[in-house]
């Protein structure tokens, strides 16, 4: 035995020192690995919100924007059938100043559309300043308040393909509004040099209205809220109205037709409103027009 183990020591020695090395390693304090769990925001319940009956009449108590104001008990109504601008865009305050004119601290008639309330838990409704509220109505019974925001040049017509109700009057109104330039939606653009109805022969539409024509060929007008130039594909992203992911409509430059446009097309649209005319096409739910060539585009002067 001590000659076997005098011959085999270095071996035996290799081996026990493997095995303490395991040992060490399978016994030592292991790190756990810590997984991170992202839990999901509970989307907002309606639960606690009254019934609102149709054609309920009710007193506004705050001004939110142009299109959301608050009734009394602090409930929120957003106007069916126009969108107005959000905060930090240009028609924003003249809009929301308009709207506290025509129905702060008065009371409005509150008229349901086909859905009851948003995801907000706002109650969704065509809203109407009757003449008890307002001696100034020029003898009209009443005042449909979405249509009279459009008309001036304040909102533009927004409608679900749900909710049709007044959407004749209200779009007539937008395309009468955006034709004569008349308040902060189009006066700061009322010419046009080449994208227009009269050289093209094309329907001149609100860019969040896009989507309704699908396949068409027509003239798209917003403001460039939001761009992306995406360097792997090198094509050039301009989000019209409502920035990415929201965007009402979105104009493609790719990388084939880039060399076309001005260098760093992404900055030179940037905060300006313009036309693109082309054929409206869908893609992951939003509206596009593909920019092959600089006649498609057009900024307002």
């Amino acid at each position: 035995m001590r000659k076997f183990l005098k011959k085999n020591k270095i071996s035996l020695a290799i081996i026990i020192s493997v095995l303490a090395l395991g040992t060490a390693i399978y016994f030592w304090p292991r790190k756990t690995k810590t997984l991170k769990i992202y839990k999901e925001t509970p989307t907002k319940t309606c639960e606690n919100i009254p019934e609102l009956p149709d054609g309920a009449v009710k007193l506004v108590t705050k001004i939110i924007d142009g299109d959301t104001f608050l009734i009394e008990n602090g409930y929120s109504v957003r106007i069916l059938g126009i969108d107005a601008d959000e905060k930090d865009h240009p028609c924003y305050e003249p809009a929301k100043n308009r709207l506290e004119e025509l129905i702060l601290n008065k009371k409005v008639k509150l008229e349901k559309g086909n859905k009851d309330k948003d995801q907000y838990c706002r109650y969704l409704r065509y809203v109407f300043l009757t003449s008890l509220e307002n001696k100034n109505l020029a003898g009209k019974s009443s005042m449909n308040i979405g249509l009279e925001l459009v008309k001036e040049g304040l909102a533009v017509a927004r409608f679900s393909p749900e909710d049709v109700k007044y959407k004749k009057e209200i779009t007539d109104a937008e395309k009468e509004a955006r034709e004569k330039g008349v308040g902060c939606k189009w006066s700061a653009v009322s010419e046009w040099k080449n994208l227009t109805t009269k050289k093209q022969g094309l329907e001149v539409i609100d860019a969040c209205s896009a989507k309704e024509y699908l396949g068409k060929k027509v003239i798209v007008e917003g403001r460039v809220v939001d761009t992306y130039h995406d360097l792997k594909s090198n094509t050039v992203f301009l989000n019209l109205e409502k920035p990415y992911p929201h965007q009402c409509f979105t104009g493609v430059i790719f990388s084939s037709h880039l060399y076309k446009f001005v260098q760093k097309p992404e900055d030179y649209y940037l905060g300006k409103t313009v036309r693109i005319m082309g054929i409206v096409k869908e893609y992951k739910g939003r509206a596009e027009i593909i920019l092959e060539d600089t006649d498609q585009i057009e900024i307002g002067k």
